[in-house]
């Protein structure tokens, strides 16, 4: 499944590779975007305002680089020129002791080796010039899709969660995780790439190496591949201190490379990104070379953020959805019989007046009311005879029936 996998990426690694730098850019340019939303811009607006300040800052880059080499080059030719004559007469007259001769035949092995891979080189001449017409063509493609991702992100991901139907919520969740890693990896290795090339830079201008700011610029962007990188931009910035300014300064830049790279490990990486980039080293490694042979120095670059982002995506496809609260219970409403009637004053009023009084009956009438009239009243019920002799209650009419005798 893997291998498969592999291999439809590899196929079309064409499309994959730039829309994975997309996805980089537009995390690295979207807080941006979203300012200039705030500040009331249209999407449109605050989208090419955004994209064009990102051009202008890398065209500004590499107007600078190119300055700086077509300045300091010549003095860079002429410095290694004399560093490989020192390097010739220490072979001569140091502990070695070599003969002209054996050096001279070293030289002209290498010559003819170069000759013997000339036809080689033209086709990778050749393949070169094809490389970089498909390098134009996904450079473009790239641009295209940072463009719509800054300014119509979120109705592409409202969009792509409408295919998933009712596992949209979980899909939701995974890509909210997915776009935090993301960000957090970026962000984070700008900063530490931009506290390589500065330290580097300034090691490098104060040993006065030519070509000092393009060697800070490209270890700058070789911090973006993590553990190979550095070492990469750190070996050529070496063998350019080594061609200029002999071993001694070579040897002292390698230990302040090694320094910084320990800080860089044991420091700024767990402090900046974080738990974004929670792997072993051996992990990091093998999705490099993994990367590496699928995509080449892109597909390395690349490799190893979409790993954290699948690494913390698929957690949160995995977790069940949160239970719903459940309902509020609402008190039952008194029924229709029950419920006071007339207006709050009745009501209060009612409230106020003794049991077994009419509403509109005075106080005096229901005190006469409940007072007995007589003592007969008070004694008991009045009975009357009847033409049987029979004495009924008038209170209480059949309730019970006393017979008295006539007389």
């Amino acid at each position: 499944m893997i291998y498969v996998f592999a291999l439809i990426v590899g196929r079309i690694a064409f499309v994959v590779l730039p829309v994975a730098v997309a996805l980089l850019l537009t995390a690295l340019l979207y807080p941006l975007t979203r300012r200039l939303r705030h500040a009331g811009l249209r999407p449109v607006y605050a989208t090419w305002i955004t994209m064009l300040l990102g051009l202008a800052v890398m065209v500004g880059i590499g107007f600078m680089i190119g300055v700086r080499a077509n300045d300091e080059f010549p003095r860079l030719v002429a410095q290694i020129q004399l560093t490989a004559r020192n390097a010739q007469n220490w072979l001569l007259h140091g502990p070695l002791h070599l003969k002209e001769a054996q050096i001279a035949d070293f030289v002209d092995q290498l010559s003819s080796q170069i000759n013997q891979q000339r036809s080689q080189l033209t086709s990778t001449l050749l393949t070169g010039a094809t490389a970089v017409v498909e390098v134009l063509a996904s450079i473009i493609l790239l641009l295209f899709v940072t463009f719509f991702l800054l300014k119509d992100g979120d109705r592409i991901w409202a969009w792509l969660l409408r295919m998933f139907g009712s596992a949209a919520p979980r899909v939701d969740r995974a890509g909210r995780a997915a776009w935090v890693t993301i960000s957090h990896y970026v962000w984070g290795t700008v900063a530490i790439a931009a506290i390589h090339g500065i330290v580097i830079g300034i090691v490098l201008a104060g040993m006065r190496v030519p070509l000092w700011a393009p060697l800070a610029v490209l270890i700058f962007l070789a911090s973006f591949i993590p553990i190979v990188g550095i070492f990469f931009a750190g070996g050529i910035a070496t063998l350019v201190t080594f061609g200029s300014q002999g071993w001694v300064l070579a040897l002292i830049f390698v230990g302040i490379l090694v320094v910084e790279q320990q800080l860089e490990n044991h420091v700024l990486q767990p402090f900046i990104v974080g738990r974004a980039l929670a792997f072993h080293p051996l992990a990091i490694i093998l999705i490099l070379a993994v990367g590496g042979i699928l995509g080449g120095i892109a597909g390395a670059a690349v490799a190893v953020p979409l790993v954290a982002v699948i690494y913390r995506a698929l957690p949160e496809l995995r977790r069940d959805q949160p239970a719903l609260p459940p309902p509020e219970e609402h008190p039952e409403e008194p029924h229709e019989e029950d419920r006071p009637s007339g207006t709050p004053s009745e009501r209060e009023a009612a409230g106020r007046r003794p049991a077994g009084q009419e509403p509109g009956a005075s106080a005096s009438t229901a005190s006469s009311a409940a007072i007995p009239a007589s003592r007969e009243e008070s004694a008991g019920p009045a009975t009357s005879p009847d033409d049987d002799g029979t004495a009924r209650a008038a209170g209480a009419p059949g309730e019970a029936m006393v017979h008295r005798p006539n007389g």
